[in-house]
Order: C-alpha cells, then structure tokens, then sequence
C-alpha cells in the first residue's frame, strides 16, 4: 500500500497540510517559542516601533517560496513581539488590561490545534457544553434565575451590540403583537459615562442614543433613567446600566434603574464588561444590587476573569428572545435551524466561531472558582492600598475613591504635556505603562489594576517617578 506522505510530498497543493518532517519541524519551532513565552519570568514591557524600523528588521517576510518556520518564528520572536506591548505584564496599567492565566493561556493553543467549530451543537457538542457550564455559572453568580444562558462572542463591543439588536426586536415583536405602529426612531437609554461601544451600537443599528446625566457620585440613578422615559416614552426599546465604568470603574445604580425599566416592561441592559467579574467577590456583591433583574448582561473574561483575547460572555436572562433575533435562516442550514439543539451561534451576532470560552473553561475546572475570587479580590484590595498611598502624598490627589480596581488621580500642576513626556519616559524605563487620561477636561493618570502579579511595590515605584 502506498503510504500517503509520498503522494502528499510531491504535491504542491497538499504539502502544507500534510504530516511530513518540516511539518513537524514546524510544529516543534512554533510550539518551543510558546512554551518559552508562556513560561518567561522575564518578559520585558516591550513598545511600539515605526513602520520603518520594522521593515528595516524584519524585511519582506512574505514570498513566492517561502522563508521557513525557524526562520519565520525568529522573525517574529526577535522583531515583531517586541513591538508589541506585552499586555499581561504587571506594569502594564493603562486602559484595561489582560492577565491570562497560564492555564487558559496553554489551552488556547489547544483550541486552535483541535480545529474545533463552536457554533452549533452538532459540529462542537463538547465545547457547547463546556462554555455552556461556564456561562450558567457565571450566571448563577450574577444572580439570574435557571434557564439563563448565553455565548462567548469576540468582545465587549459585539456583544453589546447583540444584547440591543436582541432587545429591539424584543420591542418590535410587542408593539407587532399590539397592533401599534413602530416609533419613527427607537431610543437606548444610558448614562453619559456608558462605554463608547453603546453609541457605537446605536449607529450599527440606526438607533438614537439618550445619555442621561449622573449623580455627583458618578453613577446613573432610576430617577434621572425615569425622566428619560418619561419624555421619550415607548421609543425607548433598552436601558444600559454599567457595571463598572473604563475610566474610573464606577457601578451604576441598577437597582433603582431597575425600579424604574421592569414596571414599564423596558429591556435591562448590562454594561459589565470590565467590572461585573467582582461579584465574585462577596463583599463587593452590595454593590452590584439589581443586577439580578437584568434581561442581559455581558462580562469580559479577557479582562478580570483571566482569559486570552479575545471573549465576552452574553448572558440573557431569556434566551428564546435571543434566538427569535439572531438565528440566521438558510437552506443550508436548515439542519441546524430545525433542531432543538443549542446553537451558540444562534445568540449573536456571529455565525462563524471559535470556541473561544473554553481556555476559561479550562482555567476553571483546573484552579476551581476560589482562586478566582481570591485573584480578583487582589485588585481591589491593591486599588485601595495604592489609593491611601496616593493620598497620602502632597504632590498627588485622588479625583474620586475607587470602587473596583481603578485608581484615577492627578499630579498636581501637571499638564497634558507633562503627562505624556512622564509616561513615554516610563514605558522607555519599561517600568510600566501608564497613559493619560481626562476628567471634566482635566488632564488625569489612572492606575487599571488585574494582574495578580502587580505589587504595591512596583505601583509606588511608578508614583516615586512623579516626584
């Protein structure tokens, strides 16, 4: 019998998929520089590089014949991943981090190796059920009755996105169902301080946004979401509450939102991208009082629940809505469609997926849930020790108490210059990376802490630089 590498090695077509030494010498570079990454105390902070220094280094990589693995695989280990910024560092402070565990980090490349499809049941019935386990808990933990369920989508911005397209044809359905006309524009409702992936999904959907103004502690009240829906009435098809805000990682008032949206029968949206993962925490679960009514939520484990990138856990409190918005109808797809069965991508706005809940899904069963809660609890702890420090010095000031794990706080008689020339110095030091940003027009500096390995230590050092 003909073994097939000698039919596979002459042809062209098949040499890169079939079994043949380089393939294996490929797999062996590849899998050596990932274990050397993933196992590496001593991973600088590394930075951006011009379009012309790169090209200087790395050259033209892409050829009629090809260059080879190792050669491919220095390419990238010696000039391109040092361009690029290490974002699980424990200096890296600025907008929100990511600090995979090395769990979910060593399993992600497990993902990409089985080729598994995630969005049906019938294709990835195994990794369905797996993500499927980490979402109920999840929505266990937020407090969401039995039969809430969702989907890992790519991020927070997509899943946003799907929770309001799900919400809208919630409205359609009713107002179809009454016999009333539709309103000439339909309204979203949130605060002025919601996530810019708000607005951007109204403009996906050609949908007005009405930011309503918050309480002097920064977070949006019923009665102020009342005023609003009391002038825009039935137009307004959801409300978004945050759970935990980018800049300061503020929570939003949601219980008395809530209050205010399920009399009316007004769909309750969750913005808990960032900070919905410290209801794990249960001192912090006050807090989060209300979440409990939401008819959607999403968190992002690729920030405070220690996944890769990219992955948003969406959560509905009813799922069948979900499915009446988002299952897609086609002949070919007509298997799919016609069964009972769970189908991720049924959920979203994504039919295309990767499996990407699984590397948390990994992470879990290998850790358990109570090292989860200890990691995250660690930040916040860290927020409130760093801030007192803060505090404590005369050249600085706090704008506002953490709540969660985000110190925002000024050098006072620094401007925007200043800034910007403290926070290149810092990332040319590679002590950290730290990057500006603005409250009210002021210029500030914010501390976004998750990784567990960040220290007091390493924190007061960047402060010993402002000085």
């Amino acid at each position: 019998m003909t073994d097939p590498a000698d039919l596979t090695s002459t042809d062209p077509a098949a040499r890169m998929h079939a079994i043949l030494p380089e393939t294996v010498d490929t797999v062996d570079e590849v899998l050596d520089y990932a274990r050397r990454r993933a196992l590496g105390t001593d991973i600088p902070l590394d930075k951006a590089m011009t379009e012309r220094d790169l090209f200087r280094l790395a050259g033209r990589t892409i050829t009629s014949g090809g260059i080879g693995a190792r050669r491919a695989t220095a390419v990238f280990e010696n000039v391109l991943a040092p361009a690029c910024l290490t974002t699980d560092h424990p200096g890296y402070l600025a907008f929100i981090p990511s600090a995979p565990s090395k769990a979910a980090s060593a399993f992600d490349v497990i993902v990409s190796a089985s080729a598994v499809y995630g969005g049906s049941w019938i294709e990835g019935s195994g990794a369905v059920y797996a993500e499927n386990e980490v979402l109920h808990w999840l929505a266990a933990e937020f407090g969401l009755p039995e039969g809430a369920g969702g989907v890992f989508m790519q991020g927070g911005t997509i899943g946003n996105l799907s929770a309001l397209v799900a919400a809208r044809d919630v409205a359609r359905r009713r107002f179809a169902d009454e016999g009333r006309a539709r309103p000439d524009r339909w309204v979203v409702v949130c605060s002025s301080e919601a996530h810019s992936s708000i607005t951007s999904a109204a403009e996906v959907m050609d949908v007005d946004v009405v930011g309503v103004p918050t309480g002097d502690d920064g977070r949006l009240h019923g009665d102020a979401v009342e005023a609003a829906l009391d002038e825009f009435g039935d137009a307004v098809f959801a409300v978004v509450a945050t759970g935990g805000t980018t800049n300061f990682g503020i929570v939003d008032d949601i219980a008395s939102v809530a209050a205010v949206t399920k009399p009316r029968g007004v769909w309750l949206h969750i913005d808990g991208a960032y900070g919905l993962a410290a209801m794990l925490v249960e001192g912090m679960r006050p807090l989060f009082a209300g979440v409990e009514h939401a008819d959607s939520l999403i968190v992002d484990p690729h920030k405070w629940l220690f996944a890769p990138f990219d992955a948003c856990a969406l959560i509905y409190r009813d799922p069948a809505q979900a499915l009446r918005a988002h299952t897609q109808r086609a002949e070919y797809l007509d298997t799919l469609t016609d069964a009972a069965d769970w189908n991720p991508s049924d959920l979203g706005i994504q039919l295309t997926r990767r499996a990407r809940g699984l590397p948390m899904w990994f992470s879990l069963a290998t850790h358990g849930t109570e090292r989860y809660r200890a990691a995250i609890d660690h930040g916040i702890r860290l927020a409130r020790q760093i801030a007192d420090e803060i505090a404590a010095r005369p050249s600085l000031s706090l704008v506002r108490d953490p709540q969660l794990s985000i110190v925002v706080f000024r050098r006072e008689g620094w401007t925007l210059a200043d800034y910007d020339r403290w926070s290149q110095k810092l990332l040319d030091d590679q002590i950290g990376f730290v990057v500006p940003s603005s409250h009210n027009g002021e210029p500030v500096v914010r501390f976004a802490i998750i990784n567990p390995l960040t220290t007091f230590e390493l924190l007061v050092k960047i402060l010993d630089t402002m000085e």
